[in-house]
């Protein structure tokens, strides 16, 4: 039993070892990292409190805001990096961003934001 858990941490470690080279692990590393320059903004409009004005902020350097996705939490979506919706009804609503950010022309990471917000 001892040599087949012997082979199989050595199995399991070179196979680690093999299948992941230094650009890959920075580049998870980068996209978790990412989250933390994005900010989403949700003003109310001031001539409609059911209307929100979505905006999601991105401060980071290295990489670029190429798209956010939508989910306000009522059955609607929308595309855009700034973007309005307007409730039907009063209520508390779980709105979702999903962002992608790119880095040159090949390295993209995609990242999801979410915010309670409360209609009146």
């Amino acid at each position: 039993m001892k040599k087949i858990t012997i082979t199989l941490m050595f199995a399991m470690t070179f196979f680690i070892i093999t299948s992941c080279s230094k650009s890959e692990e920075e580049h998870i590393v980068d996209c978790v990292g990412d989250s933390l320059f994005m900010e989403l903004k949700h003003p109310v409009d001031a001539s409609n409190s059911k209307k929100i004005n979505f905006s999601l902020e991105y401060s980071g350097s290295t990489r670029t805001l190429s798209n956010v996705k939508w989910n306000f939490g009522d059955g609607q979506s929308a595309i855009g990096i700034s973007v309005s919706h307007t409730y039907s009804t009063a209520d508390t609503f779980v709105v979702t961003a999903e962002v992608t950010t790119t880095e040159g022309n090949s390295s993209e990471c995609t990242n999801t934001k979410k915010r309670t917000i409360t209609v009146n």
